[in-house]
């Protein structure tokens, strides 16, 4: 498929989404002020006034809806295909066809996840019942649509590997969630690198769908930015980090024109590395003080930035510029040899110990 198609559908998912999420986002934070359905201020957290829950619904629904309708709609053409379908869109009709399991399985993943995400903002759930759950949703897409990464491992091993990286994103972006507009931008930033880097690999149900995510989140990204006026809540956050593990694992990240080659696989850890730096650096302090990793705090990288003296909106521009200078060189993992690959490697370790450093600093 040319670049000028992918382009065209990439742009009209972002635009549909952005536009439903905004919508729905107004809806949602209505009906939720009405109900009380709100984070009340209180203990960690920061926020001095009732902050309207349900974000997430509008988020999960502005990439869900569209991938369901697109996958219906390209059964449809496929079958009886107008005259004036651009032949590059009707080569591909086929391949999006044989994803509609796949994409009825990921929507109704994440309404799952959204669903058990507003249980627990509206009534806190235990810890264990909720990683139940989305244990469950893991197995559901490994096991039952054989969403794997690294498919040429033995399928064990490779079905474990793919397990955890669920599991580990989707918590990731529930932790990462702990400031106005933090989870929103990164996952923005991090659904647009993904994006192009499956469009440079020829896809077009893949960068997609990562720009229907991204387009969601922009269009909510209004209403979240601090002072926030609507809250993701765990129906969102952790959605975003369902949607970005299962699209890392259905990227291939291979270049076409270079066969293949095999530093692509390190994308998604290149982009993601700064969340996995919060969740991992959070989950040792907490550790470390006998406190349990799943209790809410004021400890991530965002909060020890503005104990350092930074503005809240300030701290997480610089968690979404650290976010962006580590995934930029991501998209040149797939057609990059070896000193390239290792350079782009070295580079992210280096960013996360400077990031590390800087905000880790004392008084001299």
């Amino acid at each position: 498929m040319t670049l000028s198609t992918q382009a065209t559908f990439a742009i009209g998912a972002f635009a549909s989404a952005a536009l439903l999420s905004g919508v729905g986002t107004w809806l949602v934070g209505r009906w939720s002020l009405d109900r009380g359905f709100v984070d009340r201020p209180g203990g960690h957290k920061a926020h001095g006034r009732p902050v309207a829950l349900g974000g997430g619904i509008a988020v999960t629904m502005a990439v869900a809806l569209p991938m369901i309708l697109g996958v219906a709609a390209a059964k449809l053409l496929s079958t009886n295909c107008p005259a004036w379908i651009p032949e590059d869109l009707v080569r591909h009709l086929d391949g999006i066809v044989s994803k509609a399991p796949v994409a009825l399985a990921v929507a109704a993943a994440a309404m799952g996840m959204c669903a058990i995400g507003l249980t627990d903002d509206a009534r806190p759930l235990h810890p264990g019942l909720k990683l139940l759950v989305q244990l469950a949703i893991a197995l559901m897409l490994v096991v039952g649509f054989d969403l794997r990464l690294m498919s040429h491992l033995p399928a064990v091993w490779s079905g474990i590997l793919s397990v955890c990286w669920i599991l580990t994103l989707t918590n990731s972006f529930n932790f990462l969630d702990n400031m106005d507009g933090l989870a929103t931008g990164v996952g923005m930033i991090a659904a647009g690198i993904f994006a192009a880097t499956a469009m440079g690999a020829g896809q077009l149900f893949v960068p997609v769908c990562c720009c229907l995510l991204a387009g969601a989140l922009a269009g909510f990204l209004p209403f979240n930015l601090h002072p926030a006026r609507v809250f993701l809540g765990d129906a969102g956050s952790l959605v975003i980090g369902l949607f970005l593990a299962v699209f890392t694992i259905l990227t291939t990240f291979a270049a076409p024109s270079q066969g293949q080659r095999p530093f692509g696989v390190l994308a998604p850890l290149v982009v993601m590395a700064v969340p996995l730096y919060d969740t991992i650096s959070v989950v040792y302090l907490r550790w470390t003080s006998g406190k349990p990793i799943w209790a809410g705090d004021r400890r991530h990288f965002s909060h020890r930035l503005v104990q350092r003296g930074m503005g809240a909106r300030r701290a997480v521009a610089v968690i979404w510029l650290a976010t962006l200078v580590t995934a930029l060189p991501a998209m040149i993992l797939p057609a990059a040899d070896w000193p390239l690959a290792w350079g782009v490697l070295v580079q992210t370790i280096l960013v996360v110990v400077l990031v590390a450093l800087l905000e880790s600093s004392g008084p001299a």
